[in-house]
């Protein structure tokens, strides 16, 4: 049994079989999420587990070279928008429709329980060395 780091075993698998370039969506609750992406879904209640709980220990295990969310985040969830800046300088920001339109071409969906707007970012994973 793992001691420490993610200890969901659905998750902890999804991210061991991840490689340079693989898209991970974080979204919350209401994002449509399309067949295609393995999903791992978080949910249990509304705002638990947060979008900013997940992307933390998702960033504890993962190297990312690129993130995007959408542009309306600034206005609608300005936490949500701090959060990414704080992480992400290098932010991305494109409409929302097209961060949905990306979601296909995910890797992993990473569901949360958040029931804020637009906490959502799609990571792009890089590599250690």
């Amino acid at each position: 049994m793992k001691k420490s780091g993610i200890l969901n075993r659905h998750l902890a698998g999804a991210l061991a079989e991840l490689g340079h370039g693989d898209g991970v969506l974080v979204c919350d609750a209401g994002m449509p999420i399309p067949p295609g992406p393995r999903v791992v879904d978080l949910a249990f209640r509304a705002g638990t587990p947060s979008f900013a709980e997940v992307l933390d220990g998702l960033l504890d295990e993962l190297v990312v070279e690129g993130a995007t969310a959408a542009e309306e985040i600034r206005e609608a969830n300005p936490e949500a928008a701090a959060l990414l800046d704080h992480h992400f300088p290098w932010l991305e920001l494109v409409p929302h429709d097209e961060v949905k339109a990306l979601t296909p071409e995910a890797r992993l969906v990473v569901r949360t329980g958040e029931a804020r707007p637009y906490a959502n970012v799609l990571l792009r994973c890089g590599v250690f060395f």
